[in-house]
């Protein structure tokens, strides 16, 4: 047995996690170099703040420039921003890769410690985890063509000769799962002649082979640099890609699994309170298998079918596929909970709802979003066909009408937001969405990429004038998500570790019960453009008879009528109920 390290834990602890992967002799080189690597770390860091997430917590999504004025670095600007707007109900900000880059705006990363000099530096970073919990991207299932550790490979350097994945063309790989039409395998020049290395997403991605332990090393060692800067939570991005294996689909594979207890038991013990999450936009059983037992794999995991059944929902006026799938969410654990968003800097994928839609449902939801003028992205399957991928739209053109105004826009948008504000989990929030966004027709004209109609570049002068017009959409939508925002943070029942408990009602409502530390809150939205009058027995919603519903969100009263409850809710309204009497533990 190893002598204790002097950290607090054995060298022992990571032998059967390597074992996993590695054979013997690899094992004992690693588990020295690990040690050292976290003893390095605790010198190192500055420290943690608060160790788990509560109802407080809510995550804004953006990219570091999605804001700008031209004359600031922009993550000085986005700092201020967010400082002057919603500093004080959005507590984490995950800044997607902010590192320099060749392609794919930002996840074709050339060198993963330099900040890119567009955006700024590491000083701006620091600034933001003065205010806010960080998110950084850790793109480790691939690194640029145009890295030095590529490069190194090109010119046959022994020291990256074996960091990535050398194929044999003339094998078959029909069973590798493939996220895009483009080639799995790309052709490269070598100084030692013609190679072809493993590509998932693009010819400038260039898939890592961590079956080499120093690539393992190499990728330890930055998640940790990542936490010792500030990051409170770190973003493992495609990470179900990550071990390759010929003969297997490539997802999901038990040496994945084990990389991930890798990482997470060097943060636990190198950076104490460091939330790893998983990014895996695959069929909700695969995804959450990535919670591991509920202490040793990801903190947090991607709620991938909420966008699409959310959208679903509004489309067709029917919260029943939304609310049968609500009901049947595995419990989390006391230190897991899901990263729940309906926007982000991708489409919304259609895969996770597999088995919850049918192929034809899904079909109508493309057809409309192409009709609200958005595109769709296909993927290739093994048979060689095609099949939607994601949607890319903005997800408020998503769910309103080409002929909607404004306000109605406003309405129905951040009826679909109240669903995400209200499921356990912990809110994400699409900078496009947070600012009422529409469709980017102009970006998407110049880089022909589908993601590019919700990733639109906005100049701070232009997003300031038309939130100081009261009446304009991006006006609308930014105060509506602040009075959402500015009660939810209040209530302990939407802590992400809160039950959860649908009650179903009627076919056009989404209605949840959240319960937790003695508050209770009834959330209901109305996902039609019908008036729905709703007559329910109070026992139904767990409330007393005698008891007054005080709806948190417009502050009307919904009085006992004979130990029944009599409630109309308007086209695309939402409510939160709490009964008055009720205490909580805040007050």
């Amino acid at each position: 047995m190893a002598n204790p390290t002097g950290l607090g834990y054995s060298e022992d602890q990571f032998r059967p996690l390597l074992s996993a992967i590695y054979e013997s002799g690899t094992v004992d080189d690693l588990v020295p170099r690990i040690s050292d690597l976290i003893a390095k770390a605790r010198t190192e860091c500055r420290g943690s703040g608060k160790d788990w997430v509560d109802e407080t917590d809510v995550m804004l999504i953006t990219y570091g420039d999605s804001i700008s004025d031209m004359s600031r670095p922009a993550l000085e600007v986005l700092n201020s921003f967010l400082q002057e707007t919603v500093a004080d109900v959005i507590s984490n900000v995950h800044i997607l890769p902010c590192f320099s880059w060749t392609s794919d705006d930002g996840f074709s990363v050339t060198d993963y410690r330099a900040i890119n000099p567009d955006l700024g530096d590491w000083s701006d970073v620091t600034r933001l985890t003065e205010t806010f919990g960080l998110m950084l991207d850790a793109v480790i299932n691939h690194i640029s063509s145009q890295s030095i550790w590529f490069q190194g490979f090109l010119n046959n350097d022994p020291k990256f000769r074996d960091y990535f994945h050398v194929c044999d063309p003339s094998l078959d790989y029909s069973d590798v799962t493939r996220p895009r039409t483009l080639p799995l395998l790309t052709p490269v020049n070598t100084s030692v002649g013609e190679r072809h290395v493993w590509t998932t997403f693009s010819e400038d991605q260039i898939d890592l082979n961590y079956a080499n332990p120093d690539v393992l090393i190499e990728i330890l060692d930055l998640l940790v640099f990542y936490a010792i800067r500030g990051a409170r939570f770190i973003r493992l991005d495609a990470i179900g890609f990550l071990w390759k294996r010929l003969g297997t689909t490539c997802m999901h594979l038990p040496e994945t699994h084990a990389v991930i207890r890798i990482m997470r038991k060097v943060l636990d013990e190198a950076v104490p309170g460091t939330i790893m999450i998983t990014e895996t936009n695959v069929p909700h059983i695969d995804n959450i298998g990535y919670f591991g037992n509920g202490a040793n794999e990801a903190h947090m995991v991607y709620q991938f079918p909420l966008p699409p059944l959310t959208l679903h929902a509004f489309q067709t006026g029917n919260a029943e596929p939304l609310s049968d799938w609500a009901a049947t969410l595995e419990p989390t654990s006391s230190s897991t909970t899901y990263l729940n968003f309906l926007s982000s800097h991708d489409g919304i994928g259609v895969r996770p709802v597999e088995g919850l839609l049918s192929s034809g449902e899904v079909a109508a939801m493309a057809r409309h979003v192409e009709e609200n003028g958005g595109v769709v992205s296909l993927r290739k399957l093994p048979d060689g066909s095609t099949a939607p991928y994601e949607l890319n739209i903005t997800y408020l053109d998503a769910v309103t009408a080409p002929g909607d105004d404004d306000e109605a826009r406003a309405r129905k948008f951040l009826a679909a937001q109240t669903v995400l504000f209200s499921v356990v989990g912990v809110p994400g929030i699409y900078i496009h969405s947070l600012l009422g966004s529409r469709n980017d027709y102009k970006g998407l004209k110049a880089t022909s990429r589908n993601r590019s109609i919700n990733r639109e570049r906005l100049m701070l002068e232009d997003i300031t004038a038309d939130i100081m017009d009261r009446n304009s959409l991006r006006s609308m939508v930014l105060d509506g998500h602040r009075k959402l925002l500015a009660v939810r943070r209040t209530r302990p029942a939407f802590h992400p570790n809160a039950s959860q408990h649908v009650v179903k009602l009627d076919r056009r409502l989404f209605s949840i019960v959240r319960e937790g530390c003695g508050d209770r809150v009834w959330a209901v939205v109305n996902v039609s453009d019908e008036t729905v009058v709703l007559q329910t027995a109070s026992s139904r919603l767990g409330v007393s008879d005698d008891a007054v519903l005080l709806d948190l969100l417009s502050g009307d009263e919904v009085l006992p009528d004979a130990g029944h409850r009599v409630i109309r809710m308007p086209a695309y309204s939402k409510a939160w109920f709490i009964e008055k009497q009720r205490g909580s533990c805040r007050e």
